[in-house]
């Protein structure tokens, strides 16, 4: 893997620690890592070999972190289209869980490679996967160069509850740390409607025993929180509290109905929270409190959920549409400013999931980069680079995608990946799944 310098390039560095958030340089990698940002010159063919650097013209480029999807199922884009307008619950029970039953190895992989190519294509270098047959995710993470943050879904009822623990462990066994560093594996009980107590408790003390953090999908709709204070007589997130299980790092995902003594819990416990705009909306479950989560001091990322209920996995729709919520429901343009969307996509998430050195252009940190161009209409002309990336750029923007100092795609070209075979074979996989199947599954154990 040779060498790179991006030259003469526009660099947003997200560096927290620099005055100047956008500098005009050379960007300069070396063995997958950023060594430093130099002023702007021209490098010849004659320097490029002795160097044994590769060089790549950032002029029309926008450099960047990659973008960092905190929540979603990759698998799941095999039924984007299949059931959409529906409710949370219907669209879930009556609809993709029996589909889920009847999915084997080869489709969870292909569905995977799917997502993984949407999302190299739209800027995302890092995503985040709770699912079953993760064996599969990991295998896709491994031949496309992507950066995963894995976990088994783990429950008490419906494909969720079979052979949850042994392909839990499998998979910490196998994959915790491989593909170079890029697999990081962590637990996924899926919320607290489809785990007991009891169960919840096994996940808990399993995860004092591997030290490994949590996800779980939290308070995302008014049924799911009608639906423990009258089983339970809690909150989900007062439940998980009275578990102990914020005393581990955990990533909730969704937190849309939050109540006052919620927001405690969280303020005092520090969770990370992802929120999922798209798919929130889409599902009409609500918009999650972000102002009011960000006032408390807490790390809120961004997620995609999955392309059946988002439908895309686009991270630079999710920073348009979270940074315009919030200013529309709070009444108050000030909320969510762009340059706090791109924390939420990039640095921000890095920190919910709990990886080092991404998330930042910044000397020694990874060199998981994407390159916009900056020369189209919509992005013309060009006052304020944080703004025009949230509030004008589209995912087909990007046309340069590293991940630990791997070039992805380059000039808009899939690297790893065979584009054409991917769509082939997740389409014929996923045609099969049209007609209904099981509908009378139950919610609670």
């Amino acid at each position: 893997m040779p060498d790179f310098i991006i030259y003469n390039t526009t660099i947003l560095s997200m560096d927290e620690g620099k005055p100047h958030n956008v500098i005009q340089g050379n960007l300069h990698i070396k063995d997958g890592i950023i060594t430093g940002i130099a002023p702007p010159s021209l490098y010849n063919s004659t320097e490029n070999n002795k160097r044994e650097t590769a060089l790549i013209d950032g002029s029309n480029f926008i450099i960047m972190p990659g973008l960092v999807n905190c929540h979603g199922h990759a698998a799941m884009s095999l039924f984007r289209g299949i059931a959409d307008d529906l409710p949370l619950h219907e669209w879930l029970i009556k609809n993709i869980w029996p589909k889920e039953f009847r999915l084997k190895k080869e489709d969870v992989y292909w569905g995977t490679m799917l997502s993984i190519a949407e999302m190299i294509r739209s800027g995302t270098t890092t995503f985040t996967d709770m699912y079953f047959l993760m064996e599969e995710v990991a295998k896709a993470i491994e031949v496309s160069g992507m950066r995963g943050v894995l976990s088994r879904g783990m429950g008490g009822i419906g494909i969720m509850k079979k052979n949850a623990w042994r392909e839990t462990n499998n998979l910490i066994n196998n994959w915790q740390g491989k593909a170079n560093g890029r697999i990081k594996i962590i637990l996924g009980p899926h919320a607290v409607y489809t785990c007991s107590p009891d169960y919840l408790k096994k996940i808990r003390d399993f995860a004092a025993k591997v030290n490994l953090p949590l996800q779980i999908h939290l308070s995302e709709t008014k049924w799911e929180v009608d639906h423990s204070m009258k089983k339970y007589g809690l909150t989900p997130v007062e439940m998980l509290n009275n578990l102990g299980i914020f005393e581990h790092q955990v990533i909730c995902s969704h937190c849309v109905h939050l109540s006052i003594n919620d927001l405690r819990i969280f303020e005092n416990k520090k969770p990370g929270i992802v929120h999922n705009p798209s798919s929130n909306l889409k599902l009409g479950s609500g918009i999650a409190p972000v102002k009011t989560l960000l006032e408390a001091g807490l790390n809120v990322g961004l997620g995609t959920d999955g392309a059946a209920s988002n439908n895309n996995l686009n991270m630079f729709e999710e920073m348009h549409i979270a940074s315009l919520l919030a200013k529309g429901i709070n009444n108050d343009p000030t909320q969510i400013p762009a340059r706090t969307s791109l924390e939420m996509a990039t640095c921000k998430g890095a920190e919910i999931l709990g990886i080092q050195k991404i998330g930042r252009i910044k000397e020694g940190y990874r060199a998981d980069i994407i390159g916009i161009n900056k020369k189209r209409p919509h992005l013309s002309p060009l006052h304020e680079v944080e703004a025009q990336l949230v509030y004008s750029a589209i995912g087909s923007d990007v046309e340069l995608v590293m991940v630990d100092g791997k070039l992805l795609m380059n000039k808009g070209e899939l690297l790893t990946l065979d584009e054409e075979r991917i769509m082939h074979e997740a389409e014929k996989r996923a045609f099969r799944f049209k007609h209904k199947g099981i509908t009378n599954l139950k919610t609670s154990e």
